[in-house]
């Protein structure tokens, strides 16, 4: 159980950094056409990783 626990929050962390990834990458544009401000980006992460 302690493992599963463990390997959930790693794949939660990888989620984080592949979200934020991807945002980042995004123009100011593109972001504002999500609704996204770019200093959001480390939130709108957080909520996805800890999500799915």
């Amino acid at each position: 159980m302690f493992v599963s626990m463990i390997a959930a929050k790693v794949r939660a962390w990888f989620r984080y950094r592949e979200t934020v990834r991807e945002l980042s990458r995004l123009t100011d544009r593109e972001l504002n056409d999500l609704g996204i401000a770019r200093y959001e980006i480390p939130f709108v992460a957080r909520s996805h990783a800890t999500v799915a």
